[in-house]
């Protein structure tokens, strides 16, 4: 194998690893999105759908890029992770937050394996995903706080729909 085959195949392998890692933060984050609305916590619910929004962008964003550099490559589907369900409100935060993390610090990593390889492209790509990434950890965080620190009076105001 060429020196540049055996760079797309690790560009690739980097790609297809996130996209399983944004797979799996999908189905997450959908399944804490149906919790918090059974639950009537309207504005949380509804937050929690738009970052898993933004993580099906990516899973997106990591299938075209592959598809990009390799038209005969077929991106992933498996999931990469656990998907932990029925969790408590306050567990839900942490958990995402603690997640965000990991993924975060997975991004960067794999932006430098880009850069290695001569691929700046999926560098970018990784380290513009790594600031929405960590949006999405500084409110996770934010609410875990809040939850922690305001409690029932935090959650009582997370029911209204406007």
């Amino acid at each position: 194998m060429s020196n540049k085959n055996s760079n797309t195949a690790k560009i690739i392998e980097v790609l297809n690893e996130a996209r399983s890692m944004e797979l799996c933060g999908i189905t997450q984050y959908m399944n804490h999105h149906y919790k918090l609305d059974d639950e009537d916590y309207v504005k949380l619910a509804k937050e929690m759908k738009r970052i898993a929004i933004d993580e099906m962008k990516h899973a997106e964003a990591f299938a075209e890029r592959i598809k990009d550099i390799d038209s005969n490559q077929e991106p992933t589907f498996d999931i990469k992770g656990t998907v932990i369900k029925g969790q408590k409100i306050d567990a839900i935060y942490t958990h995402d937050k603690n997640s965000e993390d990991e993924t975060i610090n997975k991004y960067n990593e794999f932006a430098k394996i880009c850069r290695e390889n001569n691929d700046v492209i999926s560098a970018t790509l990784f380290e513009r995903i790594v600031t929405e990434e960590q949006e999405h950890l500084n409110y996770f965080d934010d609410i875990a706080n809040h939850i922690k620190e305001l409690g029932n009076s935090f959650l009582a105001r997370q029911t209204d729909k406007d």
